[in-house]
């Protein structure tokens, strides 16, 4: 059993808007100062603020909306829905997010409750232990700083990349086991898929010095034409993976070309990420001069001018000979983009 960051902060955030609503006297709304706190944490201080804004107006339109009813219509079961559908409509209307959009649900729930006390005091109470959960999730989101997510997208973007290019070299040798390559796929769309998210966590920090506000924009960039040459080429596996029987039965020697060619292009993808790394050493010459250009445009020349009497082989290549020239051109790119990054440094 694993427990991460967030979950701590989630129980403990809990634990202070328990004990908050308590200390107030706030019986009757202790369940949703909870609740309310349980939804509002967030990975990031940007998000927290952007969070706590808008789950705060959500406690507002849900508890005015609340109010309004119980005072004008009543609280029966079927007036409380009838307030949730309208409230869900009006956050709808305002564009507010889902986990938003549940705090005006439970405001409206909370104070539309039947009750002995004097309602408008009964929904004080309750819309304040809503405020309170949002509040004390608030001030554990600033309290426990969020993880290094520059560190955290690079690990990630050189684990999945590694793995990408273990498996094309496999691929391409026709050795790979080919329920086990699938599985495989399946789990790298999902590391691919978190590395769009922790990209998107990265972004969001806010830096106020300006030098290192430029710094990080240029950072921004690489690690965007990173995670795109690393896509690239897992759409490369998939249809390596998809045309491993007509690639082995390819006529002549093609099929030690595409071998050649690919290692190239990987050793390539590969020997950039270690420059960013640092883990080549600089000389006199610059290594990023040094690397050997696959010759990708000319390998997929080759391949179509073999299959040039076959219309349907032709078709069947295309989509990867398509893949592998974009590959290289998103390579072609990111040297560029190293290159200017460590002119600069």
């Amino acid at each position: 059993m694993k427990i991460g960051a967030r979950a701590l902060k989630t129980g403990l955030a809990t634990v202070i808007a328990l004990y908050f609503a308590g200390m107030f006297d706030f019986k009757s709304g202790v369940f949703a100062a909870a609740i309310a706190a349980v939804s509002s944490i967030q990975p990031s201080i940007y998000r927290s603020v952007q969070t706590m804004v808008e789950q705060v107006q959500a406690n507002i339109i849900g508890a005015t909306l609340a109010i309004i009813f119980v005072l004008t219509i009543g609280n029966d079961p079927f007036i409380i829905g009838l307030a949730i559908i309208l409230v869900i409509g009006i956050c709808s209307l305002l564009k507010m997010k889902e986990d938003t959009t549940f705090i005006a649900i439970i405001a409206v729930i909370a104070i539309m409750e039947a009750t002995d006390m004097p309602f408008m005091e009964f929904a004080g109470i309750r819309f304040s232990s809503i405020f309170i959960g949002i509040a004390s999730a608030f001030v554990v989101n600033l309290a426990f700083l969020p993880p290094k997510y520059e560190t955290r997208l690079f690990e990630n973007i050189n684990r999945t990349t590694n793995d990408i290019l273990q498996w094309i070299r496999v691929t391409t040798r026709h050795l790979s086991d080919q329920p086990a390559l699938k599985k495989e796929i399946q789990r790298i769309q999902e590391d691919v898929t978190r590395l769009d998210q922790t990209y998107l966590l990265f972004s969001e920090e806010r830096i106020y010095s300006r030098k290192r506000a430029y710094a990080r924009a240029r950072k921004l960039v690489l690690f965007r034409q990173l995670i795109h040459t690393t896509k690239k080429a897992f759409i490369v596996l998939q249809n390596l993976h998809r045309m491993d029987y007509e690639i082995e039965h390819f006529k002549g020697d093609i099929n030690k070309k595409i071998i050649e060619e690919v290692d190239k292009t990987l050793h390539t993808h590969e020997k950039l990420t270690l420059m960013y790394l640092g883990r080549i050493r600089k000389k006199e010459t610059d290594p990023l001069e040094k690397i050997i250009e696959p010759a990708i445009p000319e390998l997929v020349d080759q391949l179509m001018e073999v299959y040039d009497d076959e219309e349907s082989d032709r078709m069947t290549f295309l989509p990867l000979a398509s893949n592998l020239l974009e590959y290289h051109n998103e390579l072609i790119h990111l040297k560029k983009l190293l290159v200017s990054y460590q002119s600069k440094e």
